[in-house]
């Protein structure tokens, strides 16, 4: 206790040597690295720029349908198709995953929005996720450590982003016709008149 009170003391005490940083100084040190960092990200243009809206997508943003196109191409390995039709399987994940988020109550999609929000803010994306490069440039093995992570995490919540995401990407490409051949589904069945 005898040592912050001498501490508080040095501080208050401007004539005193020993404590060379004045209060004022340290408030403008302050205010200059502020603006600093501000000018930085200002003048830092994103480098991360998501791939063209895919059509019949409404409701996700750039950002979103980035995170879902990341995710979808590690949750689908192996049932996406490779080569050229690649962009366009997983174009038609991020319609699908619009259309169903479309489709739930507000208050979901809320959470949703959320979710994404802080899957799409650098700060969090790195400490939440563990993803540190912008999620068009994340690489395969740094998502599949990230869905792991998080589905077998000790958080409720995390393995709850986890069960989202996965449902969501699974149940758009699934019940996307260009995958039935794959599984040997043959479709609906007609109903004859």
């Amino acid at each position: 206790m005898a040592v912050l009170l001498r501490l508080s003391r040095q501080m208050v005490d401007t004539d005193n040597d020993s404590f060379p940083i004045s209060r004022r100084t340290l408030l403008k040190a302050g205010v200059l690295g502020a603006g600093a960092l501000l000018f930085a990200r200002w003048i830092y243009p994103s480098t991360s720029q998501p791939e063209a809206t895919p059509e019949g997508v409404a409701t996700l943003d750039g950002n979103a349908q980035a995170i879902i196109a990341s995710v979808a191409s590690v949750l689908l390995k192996g049932a996406l198709p490779v080569g050229a039709e690649a962009a366009a399987a997983r174009g038609e994940v991020v319609a699908g995953v619009d259309k169903a988020i479309g489709g739930l109550p507000p208050s979901l999609r809320k959470e949703i929005d959320q979710l994404f929000w802080l899957l799409a803010f650098p700060p969090t994306r790195s400490l939440i996720a563990g993803v540190w490069s912008p999620w068009p440039q994340a690489t395969e093995a740094s998502v599949e450590r990230c869905l792991d992570a998080w589905r077998d995490s000790r958080f409720t919540l995390l393995r709850s982003a986890y069960g989202a995401l996965h449902q969501l990407v699974m149940a758009s490409w699934y019940g996307n016709p260009r995958s039935w051949s794959a599984v040997g589904y043959p479709g609906p069945p007609v109903i004859a008149s």
